[in-house]
């Protein structure tokens, strides 16, 4: 197949396109190195200092003899997307180029203003460069599990069906985000539904969990081919963070209660979802939503698998409990619908003990580069008092 990856450069991305290239597809990535400015202005860059994406890709082929494209850009000049895609002429185009963070969403206006405007511009105009220049491609687009909130209701995988004064219909599930990145998600699909049922685009959004994990079968090739593994407080996820914490002696920071629930997957799933997708493609004008996860878990469930974990191999991890920094329930109802990425093959890889005790190995030689202070949250949303 042929693959355009947006977003080629970050934790998800760079995986995605050694997977893809390894088994012998044509890739083409793209990125503004957008992330690696965000994390420099944050003190929150990753955990080991990975070469530019150029860099990566010359060093891939060099292992591999697998050459990935490389284009360097922003998604905004829409002109050069345009003639790429016409060029390329992918069978997929996979999305992930966005601004991925909840907290730096929510730490002002001038961060929410990028979020808005970067998220909401990338998925137009790659819409509209599918649209004109290679109107067979399927679109691939990470969404995100946070989209639907925690109803009170089963989660259904994206589409729910209504009774109302006896007439019944079908719609998209209702969304309700917490955060403002969440929150353009949902209007990444509401776009893309729009352009779907409007002129026959492809696409299969997928509803992704939270991921964890900082191993493949590429990034063990080299040492310089790994991911951007973040550890802190604004990118990274709750495991990542809490496998890091474990070795650096701070305690699991476990905001408020800490019942609150989502679906978890290893990034080797990540993987293996989005190869489902790309390979077994929708029909023009169907939007197909799939929730990608593998395993529920509370952030006291995980809390308490790295603290096991953890002391077992001689860490003396300590758990607390932390005002929490966001607007979230941290004790609610969650059972979810999960249909779509099992049918199509989907063989999860569960969070076991061992899996954990591999996270803690790999990363103990990078002890020394752990900051503490990017661990603690930086952002609060929940009492921002109104001005004027």
């Amino acid at each position: 197949m042929r693959i355009m990856i947006l977003g080629g450069d970050g934790y998800l991305g760079w995986a995605t396109a050694m997977h893809f290239a390894a088994r012998g597809d044509e890739v083409c990535v793209i990125d503004n190195y957008l992330r690696r400015k965000i994390a420099r202005d944050t003190d929150s860059e990753a955990l080991s200092d990975n070469p530019l994406l150029d860099a990566r890709c010359a060093l891939f082929a060099a292992h591999t003899n697998r050459r990935i494209r490389c284009e360097i850009f922003d998604l905004a000049e829409h002109d050069r997307l345009f003639r790429l895609m016409e060029e390329f002429q992918p069978d997929c185009a996979v999305h992930y180029a966005e601004q991925p963070s909840a907290p730096y969403s929510m730490k002002s206006f001038a961060e929410a203003k990028l979020t808005l405007d970067n998220n909401l511009t990338a998925t137009h105009n790659l819409i509209w460069a599918v649209l004109e220049k290679a109107p067979d491609c399927h679109i691939v687009k990470l969404g995100t599990m946070g989209e639907y909130g925690t109803p009170n209701i089963d989660i259904e995988e994206g589409w729910i069906d209504i009774e109302h004064k006896g007439r019944r219909e079908k719609f998209l599930y209702p969304r309700q985000a917490s955060s403002l990145y969440h929150t353009t998600k949902v209007l990444d699909t509401d776009l893309l539904w729009f352009y779907v049922r409007t002129y026959g685009l492809r696409v299969t959004d997928l509803m992704q969990g939270p991921v964890y994990g900082l191993a493949t079968a590429e990034t063990d090739i080299h040492p310089d081919l790994g991911v951007n593994f973040h550890y802190d407080d604004i990118f990274g996820t709750v495991v990542n963070r809490f496998i890091v914490q474990a070795i650096a002696g701070i305690p699991l920071t476990v905001y408020g209660k800490g019942g609150q629930t989502r679906g978890y997957l290893n990034l080797t799933d990540t993987l293996q979802c989005i190869e489902l997708a790309a390979r077994n493609p929708v029909k023009p004008g169907e939007l197909r939503i799939a929730n990608q996860f593998t395993e529920l878990f509370s952030v006291n469930d995980l809390a308490d698998r790295v603290k096991r974990v953890g002391d077992a191999m001689g860490l003396k991890v300590a758990v607390d409990h932390i005002d929490n920094p966001r607007r979230e329930m941290e004790e609610h109802y969650y059972n979810v619908v999960r249909r779509e990425l099992p049918a199509l093959g989907l063989e999860p890889h569960p969070m076991t003990d061992e899996v954990l005790a591999d996270m803690i190995q790999r990363i103990l030689p990078l002890r020394d580069r752990i900051v503490p202070a990017r661990v603690l949250p930086r952002v609060a949303w929940k009492n921002r008092k109104r001005t004027g």
